[in-house]
């Protein structure tokens, strides 16, 4: 292994990121000179094909920018994306990052000694959505950290309501959500093919006394003739919406 190699791997790894084979590869770091460094000391190998510089620590962005490369559609979703764009109404000692994607996925084991996480893969959405939509990365945080804007992280946040996501704390959330966009959330709600949803978000939406609240019942009633719908949550509970 030449110097110039280990000086190029120190130059361009990412801070914070682990590194897969590919990603090394494009450094001039073959399988061979990865195992090599290991051994050196150079690089820490977190599981198979994951790799870190030594006395590197993981961040979350790192993270999840670390397994966007592997999950199709990976992005930060929920509570916590409404959370990192400045909605919230607590502070957790640990917060736990509400990870969305389109298949399931076996995490490794590491990942849970640097990041809380929870992680799923629930289809909100009807066949012509562009799954992209509404996702984008962050000013000040990593370019290949995609988050949900407000107005979808707003269904998923529904979409969690009753599986490890409180009601109340939902409804107290949205006291922070004056600047939600209209036209953007109907886009979301007319391609939303869920009747928990939809009918949660109307119903959060009236609760906030905003502007963007007042004119949802139209997405509940295109999803069908009105029925009370209910079912038990994962506390126990039983979440009861009307038609």
């Amino acid at each position: 292994m030449g110097s110039k190699t280990l000086q190029r791997l120190m130059e361009q790894a990412p801070r914070g990121q682990p590194l897969d084979l590919e990603m090394l590869r494009d450094m001039g770091v073959t399988p061979r000179i990865a195992t090599y460094m290991v051994d050196a000391g150079w690089l820490q190998r977190l599981s198979k094909g994951a790799y870190l510089l030594t006395g590197d620590t993981p961040t979350h962005d790192g993270i999840i920018a670390f397994l966007s490369r592997r999950i199709p559609g990976l992005h930060v979703g929920g509570i916590t994306a409404l959370d990192w764009q400045g909605a919230r109404h607590n502070i957790a000692f640990r917060q736990r990052v509400i990870l969305w994607g389109i298949k399931s996925y076996e995490f490794p084991e590491w990942i849970k000694e640097h990041m809380l996480y929870s992680y799923q893969t629930t289809r909100l959405f009807d066949d012509s959505f562009d799954n992209q939509m509404g996702l984008k990365p962050l000013p000040n945080r990593s370019p290949h950290v995609l988050v949900s804007v407000p107005e979808r992280a707003l269904l998923e946040l529904a979409s969690d309501i009753g599986k490890g996501q409180s009601l109340e704390e939902a409804v107290t959330l949205m006291v922070t959500l004056r600047n939600m966009r209209p036209s953007v959330l109907d886009d979301f709600m007319m391609h939303c093919t869920r009747v928990k949803v939809v009918r949660l978000v109307r119903d959060l939406g009236q609760r906030s006394e905003f502007s963007w609240g007042r004119d949802l019942q139209k997405h509940v009633d295109r999803l069908g003739p009105g029925k009370r719908w209910s079912n038990k949550t994962k506390d126990g509970d039983r979440l009861t919406l009307k038609p």
